[in-house]
């Protein structure tokens, strides 16, 4: 899986955490239309380089604004994210059928596990891989990279993915690819007749 959009809502936690450190530390934010047709998907970090050359924000600028958004980010979390006894209940079904889970995300490791624990569901995955283990997406090294440490060919893998970013990694990997809008069609009902 990947983490935001599929598993847990937190695009807009994203979106305005950053969106407040940008205010904060260099009075501009960016527009909505602009964040899902440019931004959405990607690493924090590409979408400060990307304001810099774009002469939005100064290179000064850009690692204040990458720690206050994560200080939003985390604050946000926490405020925000409850246990989710929906998606619990199916990776309770999807381990009991024997299946390995795995999450892949640009998001950073801390925010991504705590979005996991926080909704209930970090317990069910075999391991994270988050932004610093991998190629950013939409490269296709952090699905590579967990198939290997799962052993299993893109033919033995589901990806359940939602940006525009992450559907391009996941079909560049060769797997099987189930494409959602947000958390809610992220079901049993869905996943299975991916599977077989």
């Amino acid at each position: 899986y990947d983490v935001d959009g599929t598993l847990v809502s937190a695009t807009e936690i994203h979106y305005e955490a950053l969106n407040n450190a940008l205010q904060e530390v260099c009075n501009y934010s960016i527009a909505r239309d602009e964040h899902i047709s440019t931004y959405n998907g990607l690493p924090t970090k590409v979408k400060l380089t990307r304001l810099v050359e774009r002469g939005n924000i100064t290179p000064e600028a850009a690692q204040e604004v990458w720690d206050k958004k994560q200080e939003y980010t985390i604050k946000a979390i926490n405020d925000l994210l409850k246990p989710d006894e929906q998606k619990i209940k199916m990776h309770q079904e999807l381990k009991k059928l024997g299946l390995k889970l795995a999450c892949v995300t640009n998001a950073i490791r801390v925010s991504a596990e705590l979005m996991l624990k926080n909704t209930g569901q970090l317990e069910y995955m075999d391991f994270v891989l988050a932004n610093e283990d991998f190629i950013a997406k939409p490269s296709p090294d952090g699905y590579l990279k967990a198939m290997k440490r799962f052993e299993v060919s893109p033919e033995e893998t589901l990806i359940v993915e939602d940006s525009p970013k992450g559907l391009q990694s996941a079909y560049a990997s060769g797997a099987r690819v189930l494409e959602v809008e947000d958390p809610s069609e992220t079901t049993l009902e869905n996943i299975l007749p991916c599977l077989y």
